[in-house]
């Protein structure tokens, strides 16, 4: 599984448009839309819209598309937010934590942190029981780990997956004059 940047190259492939803004927020808020919907809402043609989508793809602007699902249907209602600190302290140790962890399916997220604990991880789990049989098995039985806490979501008051877009695109700005 390739490790995803936090910080994404500043550089892009290309300048962001307007109409590349419109179609990735459509896209951030429902991408079941077809390409017919999309170009409707986007206000665009469905061969320009397709191009672009493409392009956005392409590009890396568009990672995957997912259905997010109720983790209160599937026995999943427990959230834990986990700090863990790890022995070691060398590149190595990092990457063989991180390469164990990312494969546990309760792990949803992963961080690498500074300061203050290594990694972040978000987990969604049944109940307080999965978390202990989790928590014997992932960090009890590894010996570089030398520190867990968790936290226990009791209520979710938000969870978002947009990505916030600016208003206008750079282009549009770009020759605006500030004087």
């Amino acid at each position: 599984m390739p490790r995803q940047p936090d910080h994404p190259s500043s550089t892009p492939p290309h300048e962001l448009d307007d109409l590349d803004l419109r179609i990735l927020g459509t896209l951030q808020v429902d991408s079941s839309l077809t390409n017919q919907a999309l170009a409707a809402k986007v206000h665009a043609s469905p061969p320009t819209c397709h191009r672009r989508v493409r392009q956005l793809r392409e590009a890396g602007y568009i990672l995957r598309e997912v259905a997010i699902l109720d983790p209160g249907k599937f026995a999943a209602g427990l959230t834990a937010i986990v700090e863990v600190m790890l022995d070691v302290q060398t590149a190595e140790a990092f990457d063989d934590f991180e390469q164990q962890i990312v494969q546990e399916p309760a792990v949803q997220q992963c961080y690498r942190s500074s300061p203050g604990p290594d990694f972040i991880l978000i987990i969604q789990l049944a109940d307080m029981p999965a978390y202990h049989a989790f928590a014997r098995r992932v960090f009890t039985a590894k010996k570089n780990v030398r520190n867990v806490r968790t936290f226990f979501s009791t209520y979710r008051s938000k969870f978002e997956t947009r990505l916030p877009l600016p208003t206008r695109a750079k282009s549009a700005t770009a020759g605006a004059s500030t004087t």
